[in-house]
């Protein structure tokens, strides 16, 4: 009897402590790192659910609204960075890049250029998951040299970062416009 009590007094403490030092081995190993283009995949969801949340935020009747007369209109800054993004598709999928941006008169409603600059991303995402690491490290020519042969990943990180100065960009016209960007408010 009194070995069983000093047998369940040992497993009572040795138990607990063995847990505990699991615990620290389970805190001790890092996650993996996400592969390569899982990363670039978040990148560009990330700054194309930026500008697509900009997009459907900001009101209608600012839409053509500039800071200053030079510059262009919000509407305008998201078509050209929306549309840059097909620098970086169109070659992989066969096509022509685009010859300049599209004009505000094509896309005349808000609802017209929120679906242009989901689209934009959207493609790319699809690009990026079919091309997955190994396609992403395959050679394009680069669209504005026309002799230089960049990799793909390459060239998504660049527009990724294209995407991150316009997106800059249209915070300024928010602040200047009154308003609040999205990204700038409490989170719920």
């Amino acid at each position: 009897m009194k070995k069983t009590l000093i047998a369940l007094f040992l497993a009572l403490i040795v138990s607990p402590l063995q847990a505990h030092a699991q615990d620290d081995a389970k805190k001790l190993t890092p996650k993996p790192p996400a592969n390569p283009s899982q990363v670039l995949l978040e990148a560009w969801n990330d700054i194309g659910r930026k500008l697509a949340a900009m997009a459907e935020d900001f009101p209608e009747d600012k839409y053509d609204f500039k800071p200053v007369p030079v510059e262009r209109s919000f509407a305008e800054q998201l078509l050209h960075a929306a549309n840059a993004n097909y620098f970086f598709i169109n070659p992989l999928v066969g096509k022509k890049v685009p010859e300049g941006d599209p004009k505000r008169d094509q896309y005349k409603s808000k609802a017209e250029v929120v679906a242009f600059v989901k689209k934009s991303f959207a493609d790319g995402a699809a690009l990026i998951k079919q091309k997955g690491d190994s396609g992403m490290s395959d050679l394009m020519l680069d669209p504005f040299s026309k002799d230089q042969q960049v990799r793909m990943s390459d060239q998504a990180w660049g527009f990724i970062e294209h995407s991150g100065e316009h997106y800059g960009q249209l915070v300024v016209y928010y602040r200047v416009a009154g308003l609040v960007p999205p990204e700038s408010r409490p989170k719920k």
